[in-house]
């Protein structure tokens, strides 16, 4: 169980996002008060539409606020260049998203390469695949693996430049129980093991247990935040 206080990683004030659409504006996010802490593993739930996914998209550089401020540790995300967001999203943040947007030509190793190419501390591939245990499927293509090890993966590419903080948007979307249950060991063990502050966004509820701390949304606000005293295992939550 995480232990509080720790650091604040994120600290969101009264953030807004509003979309135009044509001659209508959409409100997907309205006066979010947040923080996140070092080490947290958080679930967002809510419906669609209720402004978990637009949350996470700011709090991961890849977009703006509409109004309200967005801080991470001691770089301001409102106020930086696109250049600062861009060694921001390199260097701190790692995604995983539904879909595992792997390189169909390129094998599990070599999918993970892509991202220790370019980072400056990265772990080697086959250790960010040993991460997600595999290290016995790091030779095979895309098309030769299951959806659950294929989204191991994309874990695996996200953690490899050791970023401090990793985002999920449905991991387990597109995964049967079985196979969503194996996904979200990969991802508890890389918050355990790494310290990497996690957010989750899920429909499921079920999947709320075995948080550090669960954030229901709806109506892009904050309707209610609250931690887990009692941890789930994984296998013990029923889908």
């Amino acid at each position: 169980m995480l232990q509080y206080p720790a650091p604040v990683v994120f600290l969101m004030e009264g953030v807004t996002k509003v979309y135009p659409m044509g001659e209508v504006e959409v409100r997907a996010l309205r006066g979010v008060d947040l923080e996140l802490y070092e080490g947290d593993f958080v679930v967002l739930l809510g419906p669609s539409g209720s402004g978990k996914s637009t949350l996470l998209n700011i709090l991961g550089g890849l977009d703006n606020p509409t109004s309200g401020s967005v801080q991470y540790r001691e770089l301001s995300l409102t106020h930086a260049t696109a250049r600062d967001l861009t060694q921001y999203r390199r260097r701190s943040v790692g995604f995983v998203f539904q879909f595992y947007n792997l390189i169909p030509s390129l094998t599990a190793m070599e999918n993970v390469a892509l991202v220790t190419d370019i980072a400056d501390d990265p772990m080697s591939p086959d250790e960010a695949l040993a991460m997600v245990d595999l290290s016995d499927r790091r030779d095979h293509f895309p098309s030769q693996l299951s959806g659950g090890q294929q989204q191991r993966v994309a874990i695996a590419r996200a953690i490899a430049k050791r970023p401090d903080v990793l985002l999920c948007d449905e991991p387990t979307g597109a995964l049967d129980a079985a196979t969503g249950a194996t996904v979200l060991e990969a991802i508890d063990r890389i918050n355990r093991e790494l310290g990497t502050t996690t957010a989750v966004i899920t429909h499921n509820a079920a999947i709320g247990e075995i948080a550090d701390r669960v954030i229901t949304m709806r109506d892009g606000m904050v309707a209610t935040d609250h931690r887990n005293q009692n941890k789930r295992p994984i296998r013990e939550i029923a889908w």
